[in-house]
C-alpha cells in the first residue's frame, strides 16, 4: 500500500481539531456523561432480549459464555482505550485503521461499521417493539396488533414501534449532544436500577437445583452461547466516537471504556444467574421478554413484569440513541476524508450537530427495522464487529512500531501479548459463526471494496494531497485557517 494512503495520527488530530475546538462540534461531555453514554450503548437488547437466546445455547453455563465474551471484548477494549486516548477523533476504529493500516483497510472498517451499527440499531428497535407490547399488556391488558408491531417476515405488515424509537432518537440527536447526553444519562440510571431490582427479585427465589446440569451442551454449547452473548457487548467502542465532543478525551475516554466493561460484565452475570436460579434455564431459553416472565413467575403478578418491561423500553431506547450517535460521527469522519459524499460532514451552526447525516441514517436504519426479519443477518453483524475489533488490536501493534513517540494517555497492558490475545479471541468467535456467515461476509467485503475503488479512492482528500506535505505542515496550515 502506498505510504501516501496512510494518514498520520498527527494529521487526523489536526484536521478534526480534536485538541482545540473540534470540527464544528461542542465539547460538552465529561467523564460521567461518557460512562453513561457507554452503558447506554451497551446495555439493552442483548440482556433484555438476547439472554434467552444465549441460555438456549449454553444453559446455566451462559455465565461462562458472558465471561468469555467479556474477555474477548476486554482485550480489545484495552486497544480502544490506548487509541482513543492517543487519537481522540470522532472516527473511532475507522480513523485508527486509517492511521495504522491505510486508507483501503480504513474504508472496509467503515463499511463494516455500517453493518455493525445498522443491523444492531434495527435489531434493537425490533426488540424495543416487543417490550412496548409487553408494557402495554401489563398496563391495559391490550397489545398492538401484529400487523403494526412486526415486519412481513414475522407475520405482520410494518413494525411501527421500531420506526418510532428510531425517529425519537434522531430528534434528540439533531437537537444537540448536550440534550442527547442528558437523556442517555437519565436512561442509563433507570435501566441500572431496574436490572438491580430484577436481581433482588430473582435471588429471592433462587434454587441451587436450577443450575444443574450446569453445561448440558458441553463446550460446544458454551462456545455457541459466547457467540450469542457477544452481541450483548456491542457498542462499547461507541465511546471513542465522542473524541471531538468530550471535554478531556485523552484522559476520560480510556477510563470510561474500562469502567463500562467492568460494570456491564458484572451486571450481565448477576442477571443471568438470577434469572436461571429463579425458574431454571429451560423456562428462560428462547422466551421473548424473558426478564418480565421471570418476575411475573416469581411474584405471581404482572405488576413486576410491567416494571421490567418499562425498564427495557427505556434501556433499549438509550441503545438506539447512543449507537445512532456513534454512526453519524463515523460517517462524518469518512465524509471529511472524502471517502463518502460530503453531505455527512456538514454540521449545523445552530445545533452543532450533523443534521443531514443524522436524518439520512434514521431513514436508512428505519426501513429494515420496519419491514425486514433480521435474524438471518445477526451472525453477519457479529462477524463484522469481530473483524473490526481484530483490526483495532493489529493497529495498536502497527502504531507502536510506526509512531513510538505518539502521546498515549493509556497503554495496553502486557504488550504485545494483550493485542495478540485480542486478535486470537476475535478469530475464535468468528470461526464459531459458521461457514455460511463467512461466505456472506466475504461477499459483503467484496462489495465494499468495489465501492471504495469506484468512489472512495477517487474522491479521497488524502489522495489529492500534494506530495511532500508532512503532517506537521498540514497541522500548521490548519491552525492558520
Amino acid at each position: 500500500m502506498p505510504a501516501s494512503r496512510i494518514k498520520s495520527p498527527h494529521l487526523l488530530v489536526a484536521e478534526s481539531g480534536a485538541d482545540r475546538d473540534g470540527h464544528g462540534l461542542k465539547r460538552t461531555m465529561g467523564l460521567f456523561q461518557l460512562i453513561c453514554f457507554g452503558v447506554g450503548a451497551i446495555v439493552g437488547t442483548g440482556i433484555f432480549v438476547g439472554l434467552s437466546d444465549s441460555v438456549a445455547q449454553a444453559g446455566p453455563a451462559v455465565v461462562v459464555s458472558y465471561i468469555l465474551a467479556a474477555i474477548t471484548c476486554v482485550f480489545t477494549a484495552f486497544s480502544f482505550a490506548e487509541l482513543g486516548g492517543a487519537i481522540p477523533v470522532s472516527g473511532s476504529s475507522y480513523s485508527f485503521a486509517y492511521a495504522g493500516l491505510g486508507e483501503s483497510t480504513a474504508f472496509l472498517v467503515g463499511w463494516c461499521l455500517l453493518l455493525e451499527y445498522g443491523i444492531s440499531i434495527s435489531a434493537v428497535a425490533v426488540g424495543w417493539s416487543q417490550y412496548v407490547n409487553e408494557l402495554l399488556h401489563s398496563l391495559t391488558g391490550l397489545q398492538l396488533p401484529t400487523a403494526l408491531s412486526a415486519g412481513p417476515g414475522d407475520g405482520g405488515i410494518v413494525n411501527l414501534p421500531a420506526v418510532v424509537v428510531i425517529a425519537m432518537a434522531s430528534v434528540l440527536l439533531v437537537r444537540g449532544v448536550r440534550e442527547s447526553a442528558r437523556a442517555t444519562a437519565a436512561m442509563a440510571a433507570v435501566k441500572l436500577v431496574i436490572l438491580l431490582a430484577f436481581c433482588v427479585i430473582g435471588y429471592s427465589a433462587f434454587k441451587d437445583g436450577n443450575l444443574t446440569p450446569f453445561s448440558p451442551a458441553g463446550l460446544g454449547g458454551i462456545g455457541a452461547g459466547t457467540t450469542a452473548a457477544f452481541f450483548s457487548y456491542i457498542g462499547f467502542d461507541a465511546i471513542t466516537t465522542a473524541g471531538e465532543e468530550a471535554k478531556n478525551p485523552r484522559r476520560d475516554i480510556p477510563v470510561a471504556i474500562m469502567v463500562c466493561m467492568g460494570l456491564v460484565t458484572l451486571l450481565y452475570c448477576a442477571v443471568a444467574v438470577a434469572a436461571i436460579g429463579a425458574i431454571g434455564s429451560d423456562e428462560v431459553a428462547g422466551r421473548p421478554a424473558a426478564l418480565s416472565y421471570v418476575v411475573n413467575a416469581v411474584t405471581g403478578s404482572t405488576v413486576g413484569g410491567g416494571v421490567i418491561a418499562f425498564g427495557a423500553v427505556v434501556a433499549i431506547a438509550s441503545v438506539v440513541l447512543a449507537v445512532m450517535y456513534g454512526q453519524t460521527r463515523i460517517l462524518m469522519s469518512m465524509s471529511r476524508d472524502g471517502l463518502i459524499p460530503r453531505v455527512f460532514e456538514k454540521v449545523s451552526p445552530k445545533t452543532s450537530t450533523p443534521v443531514a447525516g443524522t436524518l439520512i441514517v434514521a431513514v436508512v436504519f428505519a426501513l429494515p427495522a420496519a419491514f425486514a426479519s433480521l435474524d438471518a443477518v445477526m451472525n453477519l453483524c457479529t462477524i463484522g464487529t469481530l473483524a473490526i475489533m481484530a483490526v483495532v488490536n493489529v493497529v495498536v501493534i502497527a502504531l507502536r512500531r510506526r509512531e513510538p513517540g505518539l502521546t498515549r494517555s493509556f497503554r495496553v497492558p502486557l504488550y504485545p501479548v494483550g493485542p495478540l490475545l485480542g486478535v486470537a479471541f476475535c478469530l475464535y468467535l468468528m470461526y464459531e459463526t459458521g461457514w455460511r456467515t463467512w461466505l456472506q461476509f466475504a461477499v459483503f467485503l467484496a462489495v465494499g471494496l468495489l465501492v471504495y475503488v469506484a468512489y472512495g479512492r477517487r474522491h479521497s482528500t488524502l489522495g489529492r494531497t500534494a506530495p511532500g506535505v508532512t503532517p506537521d505542515d498540514a497541522e500548521r496550515e490548519l491552525q492558520a485557517v
